[in-house]
Protein backbone atom coordinates (compact mmCIF):
# COMPACT_ATOMS: atom_id res chain seq x y z
CA UNK A 1 0.00 0.00 0.00
CA UNK A 2 1.41 3.36 -1.07
CA UNK A 3 2.38 5.90 1.60
CA UNK A 4 2.70 9.66 1.65
CA UNK A 5 6.45 9.18 1.24
CA UNK A 6 5.94 7.17 -1.97
CA UNK A 7 3.71 9.95 -3.32
CA UNK A 8 6.30 12.60 -2.42
CA UNK A 9 9.09 10.66 -4.14
CA UNK A 10 7.09 10.13 -7.35
CA UNK A 11 5.93 13.78 -7.48
CA UNK A 12 9.44 15.08 -6.69
CA UNK A 13 8.31 17.04 -3.62
CA UNK A 14 8.69 16.72 0.14
CA UNK A 15 6.25 14.70 2.30
CA UNK A 16 5.31 17.99 3.98
CA UNK A 17 4.22 19.41 0.62
CA UNK A 18 2.03 16.34 0.00
CA UNK A 19 0.51 16.88 3.43
CA UNK A 20 -0.23 20.51 2.56
CA UNK A 21 -1.99 19.42 -0.63
CA UNK A 22 -4.07 16.86 1.26
CA UNK A 23 -5.05 19.15 4.13
CA UNK A 24 -5.27 22.42 2.23
CA UNK A 25 -3.70 24.18 5.21
CA UNK A 26 -0.96 26.07 3.31
CA UNK A 27 -0.58 27.63 -0.16
CA UNK A 28 0.69 25.27 -2.87
CA UNK A 29 1.17 26.13 -6.54
CA UNK A 30 -1.26 24.76 -9.10
CA UNK A 31 1.54 22.85 -10.83
CA UNK A 32 2.66 21.20 -7.58
CA UNK A 33 -0.93 20.29 -6.69
CA UNK A 34 -1.37 18.68 -10.12
CA UNK A 35 1.88 16.70 -9.75
CA UNK A 36 0.84 15.38 -6.34
CA UNK A 37 -2.63 14.44 -7.60
CA UNK A 38 -1.11 12.60 -10.58
CA UNK A 39 1.27 10.71 -8.29
CA UNK A 40 -1.57 9.67 -5.97
CA UNK A 41 -3.61 8.42 -8.93
CA UNK A 42 -0.68 6.47 -10.35
CA UNK A 43 0.13 4.82 -7.03
CA UNK A 44 -3.50 4.28 -5.98
CA UNK A 45 -2.84 6.24 -2.81
CA UNK A 46 -5.81 6.69 -0.46
CA UNK A 47 -5.40 9.34 2.31
CA UNK A 48 -5.93 8.13 5.86
CA UNK A 49 -9.18 9.71 6.99
CA UNK A 50 -8.49 8.68 10.57
CA UNK A 51 -5.13 10.43 10.61
CA UNK A 52 -6.53 13.58 9.02
CA UNK A 53 -9.49 13.69 11.43
CA UNK A 54 -7.16 13.49 14.43
CA UNK A 55 -5.36 16.56 13.17
CA UNK A 56 -8.43 18.55 12.10
CA UNK A 57 -10.79 17.25 14.82
CA UNK A 58 -13.33 16.76 12.03
CA UNK A 59 -14.05 13.31 10.68
CA UNK A 60 -16.74 14.32 8.17
CA UNK A 61 -18.84 11.41 9.48
CA UNK A 62 -22.46 11.51 10.63
CA UNK A 63 -23.96 8.54 12.48
CA UNK A 64 -27.59 7.50 12.11
CA UNK A 65 -29.35 4.86 14.20
CA UNK A 66 -32.62 3.35 12.98
CA UNK A 67 -34.61 0.16 12.77
CA UNK A 68 -35.79 0.92 9.23
CA UNK A 69 -33.60 -1.59 7.43
CA UNK A 70 -34.45 -4.66 9.51
CA UNK A 71 -38.19 -3.89 9.67
CA UNK A 72 -38.80 -2.65 6.11
CA UNK A 73 -40.72 -5.80 5.12
CA UNK A 74 -42.82 -5.96 8.27
CA UNK A 75 -46.45 -4.87 8.56
CA UNK A 76 -46.78 -1.09 8.64
CA UNK A 77 -47.04 -0.04 12.28
CA UNK A 78 -49.39 2.40 13.95
CA UNK A 79 -47.09 5.19 12.89
CA UNK A 80 -48.00 4.68 9.24
CA UNK A 81 -45.04 4.47 6.85
CA UNK A 82 -41.74 2.92 7.98
CA UNK A 83 -39.00 5.22 9.23
CA UNK A 84 -37.14 4.29 6.07
CA UNK A 85 -38.66 7.40 4.51
CA UNK A 86 -37.19 9.58 7.25
CA UNK A 87 -33.79 8.04 6.50
CA UNK A 88 -34.26 8.90 2.82
CA UNK A 89 -34.92 12.52 3.77
CA UNK A 90 -31.72 12.57 5.82
CA UNK A 91 -29.72 11.03 2.97
CA UNK A 92 -30.96 13.61 0.48
CA UNK A 93 -29.61 16.46 2.62
CA UNK A 94 -26.38 14.72 3.59
CA UNK A 95 -25.57 13.89 -0.04
CA UNK A 96 -25.12 17.61 -0.73
CA UNK A 97 -23.29 18.44 2.49
CA UNK A 98 -19.90 16.84 1.92
CA UNK A 99 -20.46 14.62 4.96
CA UNK A 100 -20.52 10.82 4.94
CA UNK A 101 -23.58 9.19 6.51
CA UNK A 102 -22.98 5.98 8.46
CA UNK A 103 -26.20 4.02 9.11
CA UNK A 104 -26.54 1.46 11.89
CA UNK A 105 -29.66 -0.68 12.22
CA UNK A 106 -30.96 -1.88 15.57
CA UNK A 107 -32.32 -5.15 14.12
CA UNK A 108 -35.42 -4.44 16.21
CA UNK A 109 -33.43 -4.61 19.47
CA UNK A 110 -33.48 -1.33 21.36
CA UNK A 111 -30.91 -2.66 23.83
CA UNK A 112 -28.35 -2.41 21.02
CA UNK A 113 -28.64 1.39 20.84
CA UNK A 114 -26.06 2.20 23.58
CA UNK A 115 -23.55 -0.09 21.85
CA UNK A 116 -24.18 1.56 18.50
CA UNK A 117 -23.73 4.99 20.05
CA UNK A 118 -20.42 3.90 21.54
CA UNK A 119 -19.29 2.52 18.17
CA UNK A 120 -20.08 5.80 16.46
CA UNK A 121 -18.14 7.71 19.11
CA UNK A 122 -15.15 5.44 18.49
CA UNK A 123 -15.36 6.45 14.83
CA UNK A 124 -15.31 10.11 15.88
CA UNK A 125 -18.62 11.04 14.27
CA UNK A 126 -19.32 14.76 14.23
CA UNK A 127 -23.04 14.30 14.73
CA UNK A 128 -25.64 11.67 15.55
CA UNK A 129 -29.23 11.18 14.37
CA UNK A 130 -31.69 8.79 16.00
CA UNK A 131 -34.79 7.89 13.97
CA UNK A 132 -37.81 6.36 15.71
CA UNK A 133 -40.43 4.14 14.07
CA UNK A 134 -43.32 6.33 15.19
CA UNK A 135 -43.95 9.54 17.13
CA UNK A 136 -43.09 8.74 20.74
CA UNK A 137 -41.11 9.59 23.84
CA UNK A 138 -37.81 7.72 24.20
CA UNK A 139 -35.17 7.19 26.87
CA UNK A 140 -31.61 6.91 25.53
CA UNK A 141 -28.17 7.59 27.07
CA UNK A 142 -28.18 11.21 25.82
CA UNK A 143 -26.81 13.84 25.53
CA UNK A 144 -23.39 12.74 24.29
CA UNK A 145 -20.49 15.00 25.23
CA UNK A 146 -18.84 16.48 22.16
CA UNK A 147 -21.29 14.97 19.67
CA UNK A 148 -24.18 17.06 18.37
CA UNK A 149 -27.34 14.95 18.44
CA UNK A 150 -30.81 15.28 16.89
CA UNK A 151 -33.85 13.04 17.33
CA UNK A 152 -36.29 12.44 14.46
CA UNK A 153 -39.90 11.35 15.03
CA UNK A 154 -39.30 11.19 18.78
CA UNK A 155 -38.32 13.27 21.81
CA UNK A 156 -36.91 12.78 25.31
CA UNK A 157 -37.09 14.33 28.77
CA UNK A 158 -33.61 15.83 28.60
CA UNK A 159 -34.58 18.22 25.78
CA UNK A 160 -32.37 16.74 23.06
CA UNK A 161 -33.09 18.69 19.84
CA UNK A 162 -35.86 16.91 17.98
CA UNK A 163 -37.98 17.10 14.84
CA UNK A 164 -41.56 15.82 15.10
CA UNK A 165 -44.65 15.52 12.90
CA UNK A 166 -47.27 18.15 13.77
CA UNK A 167 -50.00 15.58 14.41
CA UNK A 168 -52.34 18.02 16.11
CA UNK A 169 -52.23 20.56 13.27
CA UNK A 170 -52.54 17.79 10.69
CA UNK A 171 -55.76 16.38 12.14
CA UNK A 172 -57.08 19.90 12.74
CA UNK A 173 -56.64 20.79 9.06
CA UNK A 174 -58.10 17.47 7.90
CA UNK A 175 -61.19 17.79 10.11
CA UNK A 176 -61.66 21.37 8.98
CA UNK A 177 -61.76 20.10 5.39
CA UNK A 178 -64.41 17.49 6.28
CA UNK A 179 -66.47 20.14 8.03
CA UNK A 180 -66.03 22.53 5.08
CA UNK A 181 -67.70 19.90 2.91
CA UNK A 182 -70.81 20.28 5.05
CA UNK A 183 -70.46 17.40 7.53
CA UNK A 184 -71.80 18.17 10.99
CA UNK A 185 -71.61 14.75 12.61
CA UNK A 186 -68.28 12.97 12.22
CA UNK A 187 -67.09 9.63 13.58
CA UNK A 188 -63.44 9.07 14.46
CA UNK A 189 -61.65 5.71 14.56
CA UNK A 190 -58.36 6.53 16.26
CA UNK A 191 -55.24 4.44 16.72
CA UNK A 192 -54.51 2.95 20.15
CA UNK A 193 -55.03 5.48 22.94
CA UNK A 194 -51.48 5.07 24.28
CA UNK A 195 -49.86 6.60 21.21
CA UNK A 196 -48.61 10.18 21.33
CA UNK A 197 -50.04 10.78 17.86
CA UNK A 198 -53.48 9.64 18.99
CA UNK A 199 -53.56 12.15 21.84
CA UNK A 200 -52.45 15.02 19.63
CA UNK A 201 -54.70 14.20 16.69
CA UNK A 202 -57.72 13.82 18.95
CA UNK A 203 -56.97 17.29 20.31
CA UNK A 204 -56.88 18.65 16.75
CA UNK A 205 -60.16 16.87 15.96
CA UNK A 206 -61.89 18.40 18.98
CA UNK A 207 -60.51 21.86 18.20
CA UNK A 208 -61.91 21.73 14.67
CA UNK A 209 -65.35 20.75 15.97
CA UNK A 210 -65.26 23.54 18.56
CA UNK A 211 -64.27 26.11 15.95
CA UNK A 212 -67.31 25.13 13.88
CA UNK A 213 -69.63 25.19 16.90
CA UNK A 214 -70.16 21.43 16.71
CA UNK A 215 -70.44 19.26 19.83
CA UNK A 216 -67.92 16.49 20.50
CA UNK A 217 -69.64 13.13 20.99
CA UNK A 218 -67.33 10.63 22.73
CA UNK A 219 -69.56 7.77 21.53
CA UNK A 220 -68.37 8.51 17.99
CA UNK A 221 -64.66 8.27 18.90
CA UNK A 222 -63.38 4.71 19.21
CA UNK A 223 -59.77 3.52 19.51
CA UNK A 224 -58.67 0.60 17.33
CA UNK A 225 -55.38 -1.15 18.07
CA UNK A 226 -53.68 -1.85 14.72
CA UNK A 227 -51.44 -4.84 15.44
CA UNK A 228 -51.46 -6.67 12.10
CA UNK A 229 -53.19 -9.93 13.07
CA UNK A 230 -56.41 -11.62 11.95
CA UNK A 231 -58.21 -10.28 15.03
CA UNK A 232 -57.57 -6.74 13.84
CA UNK A 233 -60.32 -6.92 11.23
CA UNK A 234 -62.89 -7.95 13.86
CA UNK A 235 -61.87 -5.04 16.10
CA UNK A 236 -62.40 -2.62 13.23
CA UNK A 237 -65.75 -4.23 12.38
CA UNK A 238 -66.91 -3.94 16.01
CA UNK A 239 -65.79 -0.31 16.28
CA UNK A 240 -67.50 0.61 13.03
CA UNK A 241 -70.64 -1.23 14.12
CA UNK A 242 -70.85 0.94 17.24
CA UNK A 243 -70.67 4.07 15.08
CA UNK A 244 -73.16 2.88 12.47
CA UNK A 245 -75.73 1.78 15.07
CA UNK A 246 -75.57 5.08 16.92
CA UNK A 247 -78.92 6.83 17.32
CA UNK A 248 -77.60 9.63 15.11
CA UNK A 249 -75.36 8.08 12.44
CA UNK A 250 -72.51 10.33 11.22
CA UNK A 251 -72.09 11.27 7.59
CA UNK A 252 -68.28 11.05 7.66
CA UNK A 253 -65.65 8.94 9.41
CA UNK A 254 -62.04 9.98 10.06
CA UNK A 255 -59.54 7.14 10.44
CA UNK A 256 -56.27 7.01 12.40
CA UNK A 257 -54.28 6.02 9.33
CA UNK A 258 -54.75 5.02 5.70
CA UNK A 259 -54.49 1.29 6.41
CA UNK A 260 -57.37 1.61 8.84
CA UNK A 261 -59.32 3.59 6.23
CA UNK A 262 -58.72 0.81 3.70
CA UNK A 263 -60.27 -1.71 6.10
CA UNK A 264 -63.20 0.66 6.70
CA UNK A 265 -63.80 0.81 2.93
CA UNK A 266 -64.15 -2.96 2.80
CA UNK A 267 -66.40 -3.25 5.84
CA UNK A 268 -68.70 -0.43 4.76
CA UNK A 269 -69.14 -2.03 1.36
CA UNK A 270 -69.81 -5.42 2.97
CA UNK A 271 -72.61 -3.70 4.87
CA UNK A 272 -73.98 -2.04 1.78
CA UNK A 273 -72.82 1.50 2.57
CA UNK A 274 -71.74 3.45 -0.51
CA UNK A 275 -68.56 5.57 -0.32
CA UNK A 276 -68.76 8.55 -0.52
CA UNK A 277 -72.48 8.80 -1.42
CA UNK A 278 -73.68 7.51 1.96
CA UNK A 279 -70.51 7.84 4.02
CA UNK A 280 -67.45 10.00 3.49
CA UNK A 281 -64.14 8.54 4.71
CA UNK A 282 -60.83 10.28 5.51
CA UNK A 283 -57.49 8.72 6.43
CA UNK A 284 -54.13 9.89 7.76
CA UNK A 285 -50.56 9.39 6.42
CA UNK A 286 -51.06 9.76 2.66
CA UNK A 287 -49.61 6.28 2.20
CA UNK A 288 -49.70 6.55 -1.60
CA UNK A 289 -49.92 2.82 -2.28
CA UNK A 290 -53.20 2.92 -0.35
CA UNK A 291 -54.60 6.43 -0.69
CA UNK A 292 -54.25 6.65 -4.48
CA UNK A 293 -55.15 3.00 -5.14
CA UNK A 294 -58.49 3.02 -3.30
CA UNK A 295 -61.67 3.87 -5.19
CA UNK A 296 -62.65 6.55 -4.65
CA UNK A 297 -59.15 7.87 -3.92
CA UNK A 298 -58.72 8.68 -0.24
CA UNK A 299 -58.81 12.16 1.24
CA UNK A 300 -56.06 12.12 3.86
CA UNK A 301 -53.50 14.16 5.77
CA UNK A 302 -49.88 13.78 4.74
CA UNK A 303 -47.48 12.46 7.37
CA UNK A 304 -44.32 14.21 6.06
CA UNK A 305 -41.65 11.62 6.84
CA UNK A 306 -39.23 12.74 4.13
CA UNK A 307 -39.50 16.35 5.31
CA UNK A 308 -38.91 15.28 8.92
CA UNK A 309 -35.69 13.54 7.90
CA UNK A 310 -34.52 16.48 5.79
CA UNK A 311 -35.26 18.99 8.54
CA UNK A 312 -33.48 16.84 11.14
CA UNK A 313 -30.40 16.63 8.91
CA UNK A 314 -30.43 20.39 8.30
CA UNK A 315 -30.72 21.04 12.03
CA UNK A 316 -27.82 18.73 12.82
CA UNK A 317 -25.56 20.21 10.16
CA UNK A 318 -26.30 23.69 11.48
CA UNK A 319 -25.44 22.60 15.02
CA UNK A 320 -22.15 21.12 13.82
CA UNK A 321 -21.24 24.28 11.91
CA UNK A 322 -22.29 26.63 14.71
CA UNK A 323 -22.63 24.75 18.01
CA UNK A 324 -25.52 26.23 20.02
CA UNK A 325 -24.48 28.22 23.08
CA UNK A 326 -27.60 27.12 24.96
CA UNK A 327 -29.62 23.92 24.95
CA UNK A 328 -32.39 23.58 22.38
CA UNK A 329 -35.49 22.31 24.15
CA UNK A 330 -38.45 23.17 21.90
CA UNK A 331 -39.07 20.48 19.24
CA UNK A 332 -39.39 21.51 15.61
CA UNK A 333 -42.78 20.45 14.24
CA UNK A 334 -43.20 19.59 10.56
CA UNK A 335 -46.71 19.73 9.12
CA UNK A 336 -47.94 17.91 6.05
CA UNK A 337 -50.70 18.91 3.65
CA UNK A 338 -54.28 17.73 3.39
CA UNK A 339 -54.67 15.73 0.19
CA UNK A 340 -58.20 16.27 -1.09
CA UNK A 341 -59.54 13.35 -3.09
CA UNK A 342 -62.85 11.73 -3.88
CA UNK A 343 -63.69 9.97 -0.62
CA UNK A 344 -65.07 13.10 1.07
CA UNK A 345 -68.01 14.93 -0.55
CA UNK A 346 -70.93 17.01 0.65
CA UNK A 347 -73.46 14.83 2.49
CA UNK A 348 -76.62 14.12 0.54
CA UNK A 349 -79.99 14.60 2.21
CA UNK A 350 -81.27 11.33 0.80
CA UNK A 351 -78.24 9.31 1.93
CA UNK A 352 -79.09 8.69 5.58
CA UNK A 353 -77.82 5.31 6.77
CA UNK A 354 -80.04 2.88 8.65
CA UNK A 355 -78.62 -0.35 10.07
CA UNK A 356 -81.00 -3.28 10.53
CA UNK A 357 -80.60 -6.10 13.02
CA UNK A 358 -78.79 -8.33 10.50
CA UNK A 359 -76.01 -5.80 10.06
CA UNK A 360 -77.00 -4.86 6.51
CA UNK A 361 -77.66 -1.30 5.44
CA UNK A 362 -80.48 0.42 3.65
CA UNK A 363 -80.94 4.03 2.69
Amino acid sequence: MATIYDVAKRAGVSPKTVSRVLNGDAPVSKETRSSVAAAMDALGYVPSLAARSIKSQKSGLIGLITGAISTVNEVVTAGGLPELFIVQGVQHVMANSGKTLLIADTAGQQERVPTLIRTFREHRVEGLLYVADFHKKIALPLPIDGVQTVLANCYDESGTPSVLPDDEAGQLALTREVIAQGHRRIGYLTLASGHEATRLRLSGFKTALAEAGLPYDPDLTIAVDMFGTHGEHQLIWDALDRILTNDDVPTAICCGNDRLAMAVYGILRDRGVAIPEQMSVAGYDDHRTISEALFPALTTAELPYNAIGARAAQLLLGMIENPPTASITAPIHVRGRVQKRGSVIRPRRDASVVINLKGRTTS
